[in-house]
């Protein structure tokens, strides 16, 4: 098959209910929102950047790209995060052309095609967003980390198109006086949002890997 799906964000922005291919990732039914107490921040959109990686069945094929981060904020009470959100512009999803090497193949034929109503609908659905409902120290038992040194374990509503469903995973997080920065990296799967190419079952969907590679590196500033 020739067109291949991200999936975010960045994020984005998950793991299927009941279970993911990668054990640090928790998907759950939408959570109530963290009260967002103590000190503002504002999310750096220059400098904040949400990474995805896909691939076909197997592995083969990957593409890869960013998408940006439109506003946000996050709150600090007792040097720890105490909640926060932020929205995703799915209109500036991009595809790196280093990760299209077929002949023929374009980076941007594949965004059109993500942007479509095949895929992410942005005509219809132009942001995605997360809301941190929860903010605990990472434990190992929780499940291997994607990140060196992660410190926290991060719990959020996850929205895209039209469903809200809530992923908890590992992040490495710095607080300063000034500044926050996290950072984090896990996998979705994107049938759990209904992100599906033609059908669930068509042949063309299934050739597509649902897990989804999810990267965020997060400044923000007071």
């Amino acid at each position: 098959m020739r067109k291949l799906l991200f999936a975010l964000p960045a994020l984005f922005l998950l793991a299927s209910c009941g279970g993911s291919s990668n054990s640090s990732t928790q998907t759950t039914t939408e959570q109530t929102a963290a009260e967002q107490k103590g000190d503002s921040f504002t999310i750096d959109t220059a400098t904040t950047s949400v990474d995805w990686k896909g691939a076909h069945k197997g592995g083969l094929a990957p593409r890869w790209g960013k998408i940006k981060v439109a506003s946000g904020t996050i709150s600090v009470e007792k040097d720890s995060i105490s909640g926060g959100e932020f929205e995703v512009n799915m209109a500036s999803l991009q595809v790196d052309p280093a990760s299209v090497t077929e002949e023929g193949k374009k980076a941007t034929d594949l965004e059109g095609h993500l942007k479509s109503a095949d895929f992410f609908d942005v005509a219809k659905a132009p942001t995605a967003k997360f809301v941190i409902t929860k903010v605990e120290p990472y434990n190992a038992s929780q499940g291997a980390s994607l990140i060196a040194d992660p410190n926290y374990s991060i719990s959020g509503n996850l929205t895209l198109k039209d469903k809200t469903l809530n992923v908890t995973f590992p992040a490495k997080v710095e607080v300063s006086a000034s500044a926050v920065t996290a950072s984090a990296k896990f996998v979705i799967d994107r049938s759990a949002w209904g992100i599906n190419y033609k059908t669930e079952g068509s042949p063309e969907n299934w050739m597509i890997s649902k897990d989804v590679e999810i990267g965020l590196t997060l400044n923000a500033k007071k």
